[in-house]
């Protein structure tokens, strides 16, 4: 039973975790939370749908699921032009909003509220265009295997493990063995002096967005791959993401992922004891604990 629990937890966990580092590094870099980074989960998703069914009328056959999995070869195909698609609509939304109110000196708050407005803006977008009906990459069913220790987990999800494992380890490898990594660190700690140094600190900014916008797709199409595809699926994720961000510590890579597992095995343990309605409370009572306990997180420097 505790195993299963476990197992569960870290499926969602490994989702909210990659989600999560999107919105950390953020909020690092531009000092300010994005309440829109949920949709761009919500967005990348529905990207993937829509490529894949193009891809699919091209083809203009059934094509068959890539054993053992249950999805066609579309969608990672799809998954991966979406990811340049959900980045170009992360740079976009940067360039006329966000930008827009760093140019002018907004206030943190202010741009936290645009931020809202953002997120609304995206979310009745996809409304207006999808509906808000479930969609589905696939409807084949699978069968889950039998795992070490009484753990059960389809092909699906024990693929959604390897890959959001590899990604994780590319991203902080880029953020500590690269030139641009090394950048947006320095621009994390001290974005003046990163400035005087000879750093582009605009690069760095859209770098940011691109990665944040491309993780987040890959976030969002691996959620709807499991689980259903709706225009509210991000939103009903932005709690859990803040929790798994400051949990972690702002600006940590491997504690936004850290912070994501623990959020998700501490909701598989909830719905398990105390009922699935307690899910939603669980990213609340961590980030309270956390902000009183330990305010810069697990991998933070303190202030």
């Amino acid at each position: 039973m505790i195993p299963q629990i476990l197992l569960e937890g870290a499926l969602t966990g490994a989702l909210i975790g990659l989600g999560a580092i999107g919105l950390t590094l953020t909020y690092s870099i531009l000092r300010f939370a994005n309440f829109a980074h949920g949709e761009l989960l919500t967005w990348g998703a529905y990207l993937s749908l829509s490529v894949a069914g193009l891809i699919g009328a091209a083809t203009g056959a059934h094509l068959p699921p890539l054993d053992p999995f249950s999805f066609t070869w579309a969608l990672p195909v799809a998954g991966l032009i979406a990811m340049l698609l959900t980045a170009a609509l992360a740079l976009a939304v940067d360039a006329v909003l966000f930008g827009r109110l760093r140019g002018r000196g907004a206030s943190t708050i202010i741009v936290v509220m645009a931020s809202f407005g953002a997120s609304m803006a995206l979310r009745s977008g996809l409304e207006f265009l999808y509906t808000s009906k479930p969609a589905y990459y696939t409807t084949e069913l699978q069968i889950a295997m039998r795992l070490p220790a009484g753990m059960r987990a389809t092909p699906d999800q024990l693929l959604m493990l390897g890959l959001t494992a590899l990604v994780v380890l590319a991203v902080h490898l880029m953020l500590t063995r690269t030139g641009i990594g090394r950048a947006m660190r320095a621009v994390s700690e001290n974005p003046a002096l990163a400035g005087l140094v000879g750093i582009d600190t605009r690069k760095v900014i859209r770098v940011v967005w691109i990665l944040g916008g491309a993780l987040a797709c890959a976030a969002g199409t691996m959620s709807g791959l499991l689980v259903q595809i709706r225009p509210y699926m991000g939103f009903d994720l932005l709690l859990p993401l803040f929790a798994a961000a400051i949990l972690g510590g702002i600006g940590s890579v491997p504690g936004a992922m850290l912070g994501g597992l623990i959020v998700g095995i501490c909701e598989a343990f909830a719905v398990h004891l105390i009922g699935a309605e307690w899910r939603a409370a669980v990213g609340f009572v961590l980030i309270i604990l956390v902000l009183l306990a330990r305010p810069s997180g697990l991998f933070g420097r303190a202030a």
